[in-house]
């Protein structure tokens, strides 16, 4: 009679555990409803104002367009820089692309620099520089204590018909230097102008 008792008992303690459970579990997955319909809400309006802004344009998912500050090309290569950020760290990070538009692999070769340091650094940007007009002064890439440039090596080359992402660092110009030339390889300089990270 006891062991009945107990085993009734028993059976009661785990069904309430288990209701528990799935109280719990339910208040979970139903919380917030009101929030998340506030924030459908919130997003349907703000669809309807910029549609309204728009002037009757229909909205496009594409990425926006790449700003370019400066292009260059020499015979088939073709460069861009979409990116001139004077960084906190008194440095300047310049980036692009490359587009190779000839028939043939691109290696490169002339943009790896003349110094002896820089030599060991091929398929790269390395013997890029900034000239500051103004300053009378010509800043040449920054590099590691291994002579290993801080910029894009183009590991295998850039193929026909390819474009490819580079990016290339420098010292920094003094403050009130707002433009520079992007010189590389036998490329004409590229005058862009400098904005300042955040």
């Amino acid at each position: 009679m006891n062991l009945r008792h107990t085993m009734k008992g028993r059976r009661a303690v785990t069904a309430v555990a288990i209701a528990t459970g799935l109280l719990l579990t339910v208040a979970g997955c139903g919380g917030g409803g009101d929030d998340d319909k506030a924030e459908d809400d919130k997003s349907a309006s703000a669809s309807a104002t910029a549609s309204d802004d728009s002037s009757g344009e229909q909205e496009s998912d594409a990425p926006a367009e790449t700003k370019v500050l400066a292009q260059s090309k020499d015979g088939d290569i073709g460069l861009t820089i979409t990116s001139a950020v004077r960084d906190s760290g008194d440095f300047v990070t310049l980036s692009g692309t490359v587009t190779n538009n000839g028939s043939r692999l691109w290696t490169a070769a002339d943009w790896r620099g003349d110094e002896n340091e820089l030599r060991g650094n091929a398929s790269s940007v390395a013997g890029a520089s900034l000239v500051d007009q103004d300053g009378k002064k010509k800043y040449l890439i920054l590099r590691d204590t291994e002579g290993r440039c801080l910029c894009t090596r183009f590991t295998g080359g850039v193929k026909s018909g390819e474009t490819t992402d580079w990016f290339a660092q420098f010292p920094a110009p003094p403050e009130g230097t707002t433009s520079v030339d992007f010189q590389v390889g036998s490329m004409p300089p590229a005058t862009v102008a400098l904005s300042e990270g955040e």
